[in-house]
């Protein structure tokens, strides 16, 4: 076959070639320089390099970071990306018998899925520490609002008091086994696949525990086949991430539900509001509209980097690299822009206490109270007592009062449930069908009386520690690494 055809195809060209140029060039080039570091270090430090042609490499390197501006580099199809670009300058530097000694016992596989561990590693620090920042906001709001009386909602409809703070407790102990996922997700992250070469490791006595730790990592990833074609690190990490911004989403809904007009047991105050264009009385939050497509755009973005790796082959291919990959990026940028809003949003935002009265009295929500305190003070069986709340509730919804004006629809319906007059007098009735007496009772573990939320707050503070320190160890030997390989480095630049 006599083909004359030359690569890049044009087409080739503008559609891959180029944006993955640009890629490289935004995401990758500094990861690219620390690997080219570590992996010359360690065939240095392992003799499989002499130490002068190691250093002759350093000092070419050092000259090209210094020397190549990627903000002016453009995309000529010379070549494909940052790493060939920088090959390209080492056999002009050095000649191609030196300068291709760098690529000695690695290839592109290991080099690739590295270079994305160290760029996901350090968006998912990121990402954490805005977790983290909105994780005590929560907790500092959750304090404040620890008595503060809302109604529950179950189904769309009123269903009981508790309090704000209880439900801020709940979002939290959510956020915590979210931020537990998405740690675990980054604990992934943390195995080195330099060394794997192609798919096999090499020949050459090279030390991939020393690669690991110049470049930050834990320990290098066992597997040598796993490093170049698991691609759970991505898979993982995004589903982690998506759930996160799947359940913060849930609350944004509430939020949006609690703030309408009909409701309005939540205040947004006017920073967080816009007014409409053409009708004055309108308070529109918008922000909560944003919270809501922005986490719901974190989500959707989450997902396509997660199908894209669906029935695709365990081996190394591009369903999981280039395009892909920055693809996944912009899911951070939205999840960036959820918390950093949520954390202006929920502590700026109070609770209107006369809306919760109201919305209170109109629906009955304390009347299981009522039940309970009969089954623990009358003797009743609960349905018993659940038949005589239920009389008394529809009584006072028909004639449009609160449930504390309801004593003689209750007295009747108990006379003609038992037989017999209640324990209760008008002014027992009133405190047992109180807001604040409903709270008081629910004492349990995990309930929303300030006994039961104060030892809640205390184990998620604990907890919240924890994982402040976990991040503080990872981003310390990071730093470590940095010191670490900067010095081996240079030390080879004097050889």
């Amino acid at each position: 076959m006599n083909d004359t055809s030359k690569f890049p195809d044009p087409a080739y060209r503008d559609t891959v070639l180029e944006p993955l140029f640009d890629a490289a060039k935004a995401h990758y080039a500094g990861p690219v320089r620390a690997i080219n570091r570590a992996h010359l270090v360690m065939l240095a430090e392992e003799g499989i390099l002499p130490r002068d042609v190691a250093g002759k490499i350093a000092r070419a390197l050092a000259a090209i970071d210094a020397e190549i501006d990627l903000n002016t580099l453009r995309y000529t199809g010379e070549y494909e990306d940052y790493f060939f670009l920088v090959e390209a300058e080492l056999k002009r530097r050095l000649g191609p018998d030196v300068a291709g000694a760098l690529h000695t016992a690695r290839s592109r596989n290991d080099m690739d899925h590295t270079v994305f561990k160290l760029v996901l590693r350090e968006k998912t620090d990121a990402l954490l520490a805005q977790m983290m920042g909105l994780a005590l906001d929560l907790m500092a709001t959750a304090r404040r609002e620890r008595d503060t009386l809302i109604v529950a909602y179950t189904h769309g409809q009123p269903a009981q008091p508790t309090t704000y703070g209880h439900y801020l407790a709940a979002m939290i102990e959510v956020f915590i086994r979210d931020g537990q996922r998405l740690c675990d997700a980054r604990e992934v992250l943390d195995h080195c696949p330099m060394g794997a070469a192609a798919i096999t490791t090499s020949g050459f006595p090279i030390n991939r525990h020393r690669v690991a730790e110049l470049l930050g990592f834990a320990e290098p990833l066992r597997n040598s086949y796993a490093c170049i074609a698991g691609v759970d690190y991505i898979t993982g990490l995004y589903s982690a991430m998506k759930l996160t911004f799947l359940h913060l989403g849930r609350v944004v809904q509430d939020m949006q539900f609690w703030s309408a007009f009909e409701v309005g047991q939540l205040y947004v105050p006017n920073s967080l509001v816009q007014i409409s264009s053409i009708m004055p009385q309108k308070r529109n939050p918008v922000p909560i509209e944003h919270l809501r497509h922005l986490a719901s755009m974190t989500v959707g973005r989450c997902d396509a980097v997660v199908n894209t790796m669906h029935n695709t082959p365990f081996t190394d291919m591009n369903d999981s690299e280039g395009e892909v990959q920055v693809a996944g990026y912009a899911a951070f940028d939205s999840a960036t822009r959820v918390l950093t809003l949520l954390r202006a949003l929920i502590p700026a935002c109070s609770i209107r206490a006369d809306r919760v009265a109201a919305n209170m009295d109109a629906a009955c929500v304390t009347v299981t109270e009522l039940a309970d305190t009969l089954v623990r003070g009358d003797g009743l069986s609960f349905r018993q007592a659940h038949e005589i709340a239920a009389k008394t509730a529809h009584d006072v919804i028909a004639r449009n009062v609160p449930l504390a004006k309801g004593f003689d629809a209750f007295s009747l319906a108990f006379i003609a449930e038992t037989g017999r007059k209640p324990s209760l007098d008008a002014a027992g009735f009133a405190v047992a069908v109180s807001a604040e007496n409903f709270i008081a009772q629910r004492n349990r573990f995990g309930g929303p009386a300030p006994a039961a939320l104060d030892e809640a707050f205390g184990q998620y503070e604990y907890e919240l520690a924890e994982s402040v320190e976990v991040n503080q160890l990872r981003l310390g030997r990071a730093a470590t690494a940095v010191t670490a390989l900067n010095a081996a480095f240079d030390a080879l630049l004097v050889e």
